[in-house]
């Protein structure tokens, strides 16, 4: 699948522990800022789900740890959507964009709720799948 987005952003004094290096929970953060970001561009982002009559909340959050991030880095995000027929996985790869270095890898999963009844679903709407297929069709986007 080669639908794919990367931002860059400034790692925030606020986002660090003492020591300067970044707390690694805001890590999920930097994949929630990418996850956004991909969101977007595939045309179906929080705002989009909300109106279509569903919401999907996260199930399950992977992180592995490499290296750290720190105050006044520049952190390169990346996110890769893997999965969006029975739900929406993405994969994460955080970078030090001066370094190149991988910082952090991760997955995000979360399954589709229908709002009106509060039921889970056990496939992604047409809505967001149609998307999906029509950008794979045109060969996705990859930056």
């Amino acid at each position: 699948m080669n639908l794919s987005t990367e931002i860059e952003f400034k790692v925030d004094f606020n986002d660090c522990d003492p020591m300067k290096i970044v707390w690694h929970g805001n890590y999920i953060n930097y994949f929630e800022r990418a996850r956004c970001a991909l969101l977007d561009k595939i045309g179906y982002n929080y705002i989009d789900m909300e109106n279509s009559g569903y919401m999907f909340p996260v199930t399950e959050v992977k992180a592995k740890y490499m290296k750290s991030l720190r105050f006044g880095d520049i952190c390169r995000a990346k996110a890769m959507l893997v999965e969006y027929e029975n739900m929406i996985k993405i994969e994460f790869e955080l970078y030090n964009a001066k370094t190149g270095e991988m910082t952090t890898k991760g997955t995000v999963s979360q399954m589709c709720v229908e709002v009106a009844t509060g039921k889970t679903q056990f496939f992604c709407p047409k809505c967001f799948t149609e998307r999906v297929d029509a950008l794979l069709a045109k060969g996705g986007f990859d930056e």
